[in-house]
């Protein structure tokens, strides 16, 4: 799958670490994520780490509407032991890859800033994440995707999109990913030239799935992102599933153990 934007930032990972020789088949379960690596401790642990792509989470000091500098922190905390600046310079002497998710608006354009200026350093695939539309059982305010989008697409215009939902889950719920929520985010990239993978709850994808197969369709820049909330109740089989229904190469998975090792020992993908 080819990345219309070019350049290394809109390169999918799946194509960079195997063009590295770091996975050894084009399949994008073999890409290893570390999450939350939003300390001092944490990010020094990923940036030592075999992962390839590191995720973290950026607003402004103080949260929603503060003045100070982007962090490294997930609400409800505020604060952090590491500005984002640091963590960049830390991540630019490895070879991964960065997954910054935004939690406040005021925080995109300064962390754009400062992602800019060690660019020359950062030949590697770079994701900024957001949701941007509310999803099945979404409680949380989305950020407005026109403010996400123009200041990305005008800083970055060649960094890959992660763009999201908001969700909720309990056991009792029955929706997934509804067509209405597909088709809305597929007007809403239409016109992107960046590549776009959708990071989707791996709960709610089994009971969506003709929902994405057709928003994958829509454009080959598509991928989606399988992610885990820490209380969620889903097993290996809804994993398979999710993995006999799509491109291999076009779904990440970046889930919690224990289910991250039985699902690669399933598929026959080395940890």
């Amino acid at each position: 799958m080819e990345s219309l934007a070019g350049g290394p930032w809109s390169e999918w990972p799946v194509d960079h670490f195997l063009r590295c020789g770091d996975i050894a088949v084009r399949d994008a379960a073999a890409v290893r994520w570390f999450h939350a690596a939003n300390s001092g401790d944490r990010a020094a642990r990923a940036a030592r780490s075999d992962v390839h792509m590191v995720e973290a989470d950026v607003l402004l000091r103080g949260g929603e509407g503060g003045k100070g500098e982007p962090i490294l922190a997930h609400p409800p905390d505020t604060d952090s032991d590491i500005t984002l600046q640091e963590w960049l310079a830390l991540m630019v002497d490895t070879n991964k890859g960065i997954k910054l998710d935004f939690k406040s608006l005021d925080a995109v354009e300064p962390a754009l800033a400062l992602l800019e200026m060690v660019r020359p350093r950062l030949l590697r695939p770079i994701w900024i994440n957001a949701d941007v539309l509310v999803g099945p059982g979404g409680s949380c305010v989305a950020l407005d995707a026109q403010t996400i989008l123009s200041s990305v697409t005008s800083a970055c215009p060649d960094v890959t999109l992660s763009l999201g939902w908001t969700t909720g889950w309990s056991r009792h719920q029955a929706a997934g990913y509804e067509w209405p929520m597909v088709r809305e985010m597929s007007e809403l990239c239409r016109d992107l030239s960046q590549p776009v993978t959708f990071p989707v709850r791996a709960a709610l994808v089994p009971r969506s799935l003709p929902e994405l197969r057709w928003l994958l369709q829509q454009s080959d820049r598509y991928s989606l992102t399988v992610w885990t909330g820490k209380e969620d109740i889903y097993s290996v089989e809804d994993l398979l599933c999710i993995r006999e229904n799509f491109d291999k190469s076009r779904v990440y998975y970046d889930i919690f153990e224990p289910q991250n090792s039985e699902f690669k020992k399933a598929i026959g993908i080395e940890q």
